[in-house]
């Protein structure tokens, strides 16, 4: 009896032993299979729409913009001219210290803009006027290349509280003078033009914002 039972358990360890032998191999071919499919460059390729849609969503993100005004490119026209007279002449306009130019350069631009202004019917409030209904903040660089200096500018439109409501930007190429290089070759009409370009633009945009 005793006997019998003993043959019955060794042939259960060995049966036992035998399934355990083969899951353990089982683990190890996966395992090998898994590593190889790792180190295969077409394991980790992502299938095409799947290549698609990542190569998409990086080009999205590399390319979005910095947040812009909500103003169109362009202004709806206002009901009628003298309703649009009339939103100017209650406009006062603030222009905070430009940025970038040199003081020989920004000299001729800031007449220029007041004399536009006052051409639009636009008022121009002082830097410690509380009651400026918009401020105007420039931002200016200059680059010579051979005869020729290309003034670039960016102009934002805020409201008294801070807020940035619209956004002028452009540039404006013309001969150097004095044989200078960067602002030094900047003659004062240039400067005098991009101030023209300015109040008309920001004119149409206030008109037509309002329209």
């Amino acid at each position: 009896m005793g006997v019998r039972i003993a043959k019955e358990f060794s042939g259960k360890m060995r049966r036992s032993h035998a399934t355990t032998v083969s899951l353990l191999a089982a683990l190890a071919l996966a395992a090998c299979t898994n590593a190889k499919d790792v180190l295969e460059p077409s394991a980790i390729t992502p299938p095409a729409t799947a290549a698609q849609t990542t190569t998409q969503g990086a080009t999205t993100t590399a390319t979005v913009p910095a947040p812009q005004p909500a103003a169109p490119a362009a202004p709806a026209t206002p009901a009628n001219p003298a309703q649009a007279a009339a939103i100017l002449s209650k406009t006062r306009l603030q222009i905070a210290p430009i940025v970038g130019a040199s003081v020989e350069a920004a000299t001729p631009l800031t007449a220029e803009l007041q004399a536009r202004a006052k051409q639009r019917g636009i008022t121009l409030a002082g830097s410690a006027d509380q009651t400026a209904t918009h401020v105007l903040k420039g931002y200016f660089s200059a680059m010579s290349e051979g005869k020729d200096t290309t003034v670039i500018y960016v102009w934002d439109v805020y409201d008294p509280a801070g807020n940035r409501l619209h956004r002028i930007n452009g540039q404006q190429k013309a001969p150097s003078v004095n044989g200078g290089d960067s602002w030094k070759g900047v003659a004062p009409a240039t400067m005098q033009t991009i101030a023209d370009q300015t109040i008309d633009q920001f004119a149409a945009w206030l008109g037509g914002s309002a329209g």
